[in-house]
């Protein structure tokens, strides 16, 4: 079990199916326990399906890197084939319970699995625009979970899905920056330019991070006159954004790691602080 956990990327998958619940408790005025159990199994098991399939692919890679050579399958704890079986069952009970709630939430799952494992993983190697590729399945956790309350698509999933998109490249090019030595190894190339941790990557870092705060306030600052949001989370949304801001100006002065490491742990409490002051301004 403690090997399929490490496949499946378990906490990580709890982030992503909190991100999905909160996008449906924005949809939502009362709990229906039925659709929040689908959603709960769905969004856990396509994660872990996501993650076990990008290992499969990055399994030779992942043995040269050391953050990633202790995984199941680089050491041989799991034969390749055992991770296909978990990450294939994974995915199919995944959809199916998407699709039970609606078939719009499945075939966004569908959209996010294809273009996490199939997409992203193989650009890696290739460009730099990986990051930005990879931003779409990242982001779409909380516009499935309220496509899965509403079983429609519109402007609010929209600014949801916009709010998490623009976190992913902060978060990501953190991890990127700390692990640049070990992504050279394999020729991946995860910072903004190929030259690795100079100051135009740091620019770019601390550019995405300020852009995080305007797209933070769409949910209240919707065109359609009927905000999603009021200025509770109007004041947490600014004040987190400035909070996450202050590690990537020190990096972009310094060139420090260490504030990369402080902006990769303030990535982690940002966005769920902010989601979670929608869903508590909604109510």
């Amino acid at each position: 079990m403690k090997d399929i956990a490490a496949l499946f990327k378990v906490r990580l998958g709890f982030f992503v199916v909190m991100s999905a619940i909160l996008g449906w408790f924005m949809a939502v005025d009362s709990l229906d326990l039925k659709s929040f159990l689908l959603l709960l199994v769905g969004g856990y098991l396509l994660t872990g399906a996501s993650n076990g399939l990008n290992q499969i692919i990055e399994k030779r890679v992942d043995g040269l890197m050391d953050r990633t050579a202790g995984r199941p399958l680089p050491t041989g704890r799991m034969q390749t084939w055992q991770a296909w079986v978990y990450s294939l069952t994974a995915a199919a009970i995944g959809l199916a319970s998407l699709f039970a709630l609606n078939p719009l939430s499945g075939w966004l799952g569908v959209a996010a699995l294809v273009s996490y494992a199939f997409i992203y993983t193989p650009l890696k190697s290739k460009t730099t625009l990986s990051v930005f590729v990879g931003a779409f399945p990242g982001a779409l956790a909380p516009m499935i979970g309220y496509v899965a309350a509403t079983g429609d698509f519109g402007i609010e999933p929209g600014t949801l899905f916009a709010v998490q998109f623009m976190w992913q490249f902060p978060h990501f090019w953190a991890i990127a920056w700390l692990a640049h030595d070990d992504y050279q190894k394999v020729g991946y190339n995860m910072l903004p330019f190929r030259e690795g941790r100079t100051k135009e990557s740091a620019w770019q870092i601390l550019m995405y991070t300020a852009f995080c705060i305007p797209a933070s306030l769409l949910p209240w600052a919707l065109p359609t006159g009927s905000p999603m949001v009021g200025n509770f989370a109007l004041v947490v949304a600014v004040t987190c954004g400035v909070l996450f801001l202050i590690p990537a100006w020190k990096l972009h002065r310094t060139l420090d790691s260490k504030y990369a490491r402080q902006l990769m742990f303030m990535s982690f409490a940002y966005l769920p602080i902010v989601q979670i002051s929608y869903v508590l301004d909604k109510i």
